[in-house]
């Protein structure tokens, strides 16, 4: 009986394996948009992070969404050209300085 029990949980194993490995390749047109926006989300949420904003506002979801609100609402003004600009310079030059320190060699030996 141990032994069957054993065969049956590692055939339930290599089932959910399969399943799992057949969502990941799934090409429906739904499903590759649904995966696509995900990991486009994901991505954004890793920009909340990287840019120090979780631990200044202690993971408090609405003063982050207070905060996003306020940049959008700068973004809608009538300097908005001038303030995104600015926004992406900046953005621009972070990320070409962590893409420089990842590519430098350590010092470590």
């Amino acid at each position: 009986m141990v032994a069957t029990g054993k065969a049956m949980d590692r055939n339930d194993h290599a089932m959910r394996r399969v399943e799992a490995m057949q969502r990941r390749t799934d090409t429906r047109g739904w499903v590759v948009q649904r995966r696509t926006r995900t990991r486009h989300l994901i991505e954004l949420g890793g920009l909340v992070q990287k840019a120090g904003l979780v631990e200044l506002t202690d993971d408090d979801r609405a003063t982050l969404y207070g905060a996003m609100l306020e940049l959008a609402g700068l973004a809608r003004d009538e300097n908005a050209g001038d303030i995104v600009a600015l926004w992406k310079r900046r953005g621009k030059r972070a990320f070409d300085m962590e893409a420089g320190a990842d590519k430098e060699p350590s010092d470590n030996g």
